[in-house]
């Protein structure tokens, strides 16, 4: 298990533009710990002189109150404000770093995370866990001076006395120790089974509409409830660990605080002591008491806090990037070629593809068909390699994916899938997501796509918000925007993945005649369930239990009375 030095070690990237930031605190705290040793030695000349003597000036006492108490609250309010500035500085560039990952990472980071443990780890983890770290380094660095001060000046006073304080620190970092591991791991543990109760949230957020269909809302509440609960026993498990620190800290300085005390009456009446002299080191014994029960209590939210931010470290550290090569063409031809790709999900499950040989013109229209598992949506993600195949090859234009820079890879097809996904954003941001482009070719996609009246009619045109995953659209009109953004990339492959499956039918007719003149002199690539939309394609693949079965134009595979003629069929038997 790492130190806590090597832990905190792994922020210092973080916190390097934050340096005058930390210089401020540490100044602060500085100042404000030197202020500390004032207050007793204070007193010893007011017992000696003011009271007996009469020797001090009265305008000066309270004037050297107000002075030191002024000093230590400017110091104090810069040692804050520095921290939380530099700290903050280093919560924007740990956020911009670990979005920069996620948008960036390789594929397989979708499927070992949910959407719900990636937010929760970007957005609040990193806050909440940044606020307890300033807190407790706040306390830790400040207290840890006022001790330092504390027992130099008591070290002046009678360093006698002085070396029973040092006996307390041994046990103190002992029970520090111990009890912060055991911290750590609820913490690490307390994460986790946050993580999962916001999962549970997450699903039944999202499938609201068969959870009430199916009146599943029992089972899920029970469901929630046990994630819930063993969330609770972490938590208090945790406040156990940390509500035993300190009481024993406490018990262990009254302890030594007590001899101390008793030899200081011992010494004094022995050796003649001024009384003033006494009351000092007595003060001075006593304010040590605050900052030990301070540092008694900071192990727990820094330990808490590391663990929440070493969650999005290693979100960066343990999340590959994704692995282009160099090759880089403004427009690829189109030519595809899939040689023996084989491809499974997880080491015992069953093939999704198996020895895969196809060749696909560039300008051709080949249409993948068979029934639902047969691989054929997986054989079109497997082009903007949004997942890698386990065994064979694909080339584009004759270069291998592997060997094409990613975003000059991605940039040669277009998209278009029974899974509309929007943004929160404008019709025209929408259309033209990640390019910049004119209005008016804007304006050309959306009349293409047989959307552009639409769009007219809403309050702001094209730049109307459309909501959370275009919310205020119907489902035919996200799907015709879906295909406005296609038509607007003017990629060289097209991938139609059931791209009419949510129009009506005068939409579709519409939509379709786009979609044939925006298809010539293109490869195109479509996924169909619906065969009436493929029947002009110039090839028809038909897949089965990852297999190619056959493959021919309609007429020949209508022809030759085999899995398509069958599928064919009985869907228009239907």
């Amino acid at each position: 298990m790492p130190t806590l030095l090597q832990r905190f070690a792994r922020l210092a990237p973080y916190l390097r533009n934050s340096r005058r930031g930390l210089v401020a605190a540490a100044l602060g705290s500085l100042v404000g710990a030197a202020t500390e040793p004032a207050i007793p030695e204070l007193m010893r000349p007011l017992l000696d002189q003011g009271f007996t003597g009469r020797n001090l000036p009265l305008w000066m006492i309270p004037l050297a109150i107000v002075g030191i108490f002024a000093v230590r609250g400017i110091a104090g309010f810069v040692a804050q404000y520095g921290l939380a500035w530099a700290a903050n500085r280093a919560v924007l560039q740990l956020r911009e770093a670990m979005f920069a990952r996620v948008l960036s990472a390789a594929p397989a980071l979708y499927t070992t995370h949910t959407a719900s443990r990636l937010t929760n780890t970007l957005v609040y983890e990193v806050q909440s866990g940044t606020t307890l770290l300033v807190n407790s380094l706040l306390t830790l660095v400040k207290d840890s001076l006022t001790l330092v001060a504390l027992l130099a000046y008591l070290l002046w006073l009678n360093w006698q006395l002085t070396l029973f304080v040092g006996l307390l620190f041994p046990a103190v970092a002992f029970v520090m120790r111990l009890l912060g591991r055991r911290l750590h791991q609820l913490s690490v543990d307390g994460h986790a089974a946050t993580d999962e109760l916001a999962y549970v949230v997450e699903e039944n957020t999202l499938a609201w509409r068969i959870v009430r269909l199916h009146g599943a809302a029992r089972p899920q509440t029970a469901r929630f409830m046990q994630r819930a609960e063993q969330l609770r026993g972490l938590t208090m498990k945790s406040v156990v660990a940390s509500g035993t620190m300190t009481p024993l800290t406490q018990i262990m300085s009254a302890c030594a605080l007590s001899a101390v005390i008793a030899v200081a009456l011992w010494q004094s009446s022995s050796a003649g002591g001024t009384v003033g002299g006494f009351v000092a080191f007595i003060t001075a014994m006593l304010m040590l008491v605050a900052p030990i029960k301070h540092l008694s209590d900071v192990m727990a939210p820094i330990t808490r806090g590391l663990a929440a931010v070493e969650r999005a470290l290693d979100l960066i550290d343990h999340s590959p990037r994704e692995q282009g090569g160099s090759h880089a063409v403004a427009r690829a031809r189109g030519e595809i070629r899939f040689d023996g790709v084989g491809l499974r999900y997880g080491d015992d499950g069953t093939p999704a593809l198996d020895g895969i040989t196809l060749q696909v013109a560039a300008g051709e229209t080949v249409a993948l068909v068979g029934p639902s598992g047969a691989g054929k949506s997986t054989l079109v993600n497997l082009l903007p390699r949004f997942i890698e195949p386990g065994s064979g090859s694909i080339t584009l234009d004759g270069v291998p994916l592997p060997a094409w820079d990613m975003a000059a890879l991605r940039r040669q097809f277009a998209l278009v899938s029974q899974d509309v996904v929007l943004f929160n954003d404008s019709v025209a941001a929408n259309v033209a997501l990640g390019a910049e482009m004119p209005r008016a070719a804007i304006e050309a996609a959306l009349r293409a796509a047989n959307l552009w009246d639409f769009v007219c009619s809403l309050p702001q045109g094209m730049d109307t918000t459309i909501g959370h995953n275009g919310s205020q659209l119907s489902g035919g009109q996200r799907q015709r925007l879906a295909i406005a953004r296609a038509i607007a990339k003017d990629a060289p492959v097209l991938i139609l993945d059931e791209a009419t499956s949510a129009l009506d039918s005068e939409s579709e007719r519409a939509v379709q005649e786009a979609l044939e003149r925006l298809m010539r002199n293109r490869t195109t690539l479509v996924v169909a369930h619906r065969l009436s939309t493929i029947e002009h394609a110039d090839r028809v693949v038909a897949l089965d239990a990852g297999r190619i079965a056959e493959q021919g134009t309609h007429a020949e595979l209508l022809a030759h009375g085999g899995l398509y003629a069958r599928l064919h069929a009985m869907q228009f038997r239907s």
